[in-house]
């Protein structure tokens, strides 16, 4: 189980790289290759519009893809069924980060990019408060799926999701959009568009959107669910 990260969320030291500008992204999306995953050169990279991803082994890339996925907070697609599978499992936050990054781990799953540099870097970057796990737990404890990404004002980058139990990953990503509407979240980047996400309502926009979107989003008070300020009474 994870220990809650702490509120506000603790500013790391800054990069010693200069990252490259998302206008420099060949036709795949990589900007650029090299550099570190310390958490402040992890943060710079999403404040410009940048995620990591090894493109392969020990070798890291830095992507703006074009174009870019999103979910829109209002445009969450929920099905009949996926509204009954909701009434399956509980929601939570940040109660079992170290397992879901694991489970997104898992050297079984087809495609899979998280290695043991990225786990240690985002389970750093939870630790001081920056990345987030959403899960679904069965009402007998079991956890049956999740989610987890980077959130910094009101972006939240999701990275990966997993599912033990059917719809438990579309339950985290259902609970996850209430929360940041409820919160004044104002992006939830996801991106790549899937079947899945598509399914979902995911939609893919040009980059320049995304990044005036992006600039937008980075100037809103991050989410209370996730460490930001308490509303008002």
């Amino acid at each position: 189980m994870s220990s809650r990260p702490p509120s506000p969320p603790i500013e790391p030291p800054p990069s010693r790289w200069d990252l490259p500008s998302p206008s420099r992204a060949d036709e795949d999306g990589v900007c650029g290759v090299g550099a570190d995953l310390e958490p402040g050169t992890v943060l710079a990279a999403y404040r410009a519009g940048l995620f990591p991803m090894p493109v392969r082994r020990r070798v890291l890339a830095w992507w703006s893809p074009d174009p870019r996925g999103v979910v829109p907070l209002g445009g969450l697609r929920v099905s009949r069924s996926l509204r009954r599978s909701m009434q399956r499992y509980e929601v939570r936050v940040d109660s079992a980060f170290e397992a879901v990054i694991e489970a997104c781990a898992d050297p079984r799953r087809p495609h899979g990019w998280i290695d043991r540099e990225v786990r240690a870097a985002y389970t750093t970057l939870h630790q001081l408060g920056w990345a987030h796990s959403v899960e679904a737990w069965t009402p007998g404890g079991e956890l049956a799926g999740g989610l987890y990404g980077v959130a910094i004002g009101g972006l939240f980058a999701g990275e990966s999701m997993f599912h033990r139990r059917t719809d438990a990953s579309k339950v985290a990503l259902v609970g996850l959009v209430e929360r940041l509407r409820a919160g004044g979240g104002r992006l939830l980047d996801v991106q790549w568009i899937t079947d899945h996400l598509a399914s979902l309502g995911a939609v893919a926009i040009p980059r320049d959107e995304y990044l005036r979107r992006l600039a937008d989003a980075l100037r809103a008070p991050l989410p209370e669910v996730f460490g930001g300020p308490t509303p008002p009474p």
